[in-house]
């Protein structure tokens, strides 16, 4: 049965800063991450993610609009990983139980895997959205 999951990029209204949270559980415990979480059998992927945003963060549909960028698919995992990005409409203090929650400035080496989680994926999808937003 393949597990559904997804990761969300929230950059703050300049789109200068972006927000992670530092993992309290394995895996990648202790390194930075984007926001996200799994997605329900039988749930709308779009839900989902607006769901999950607003469970981890407090930012709600009313504050961002989301893109669904683009998905990974590990078949060795049977894991599907949504990857979504946006940014916020107003500023908004966010709040979480799950993870520490903070904003770090952008430019950041996002591939270096001794900071940030997903072996090197944050990277990728880093540089993606800078290439999509330039178009």
């Amino acid at each position: 049965m393949e597990k559904n999951t997804n990761v969300i990029a929230v950059f703050d209204k300049t789109g200068s800063n972006v927000l992670m949270c530092r993992r309290r559980k394995d895996p990648f415990k202790g390194l930075l991450n984007l926001v996200g979480g799994k997605i329900e059998p039988g749930e709308d992927a779009m839900a989902a993610a607006y769901r999950e945003l607003e469970e981890e963060t407090g930012i709600t549909r009313a504050d961002i609009r989301l893109i669904h960028m683009m998905d990974f698919t590990y078949h060795l995992q049977s894991l599907k990983m949504e990857v979504y990005y946006g940014f916020l409409e107003k500023e908004i203090t966010v709040h979480g139980e799950e993870n520490e929650l903070f904003w770090i400035d952008r430019q950041q080496d996002y591939a270096d895997e001794k900071v940030f989680a997903g072996y090197g994926n944050l990277g990728h999808i880093m540089a993606l959205i800078e290439k999509y937003e330039k178009q």
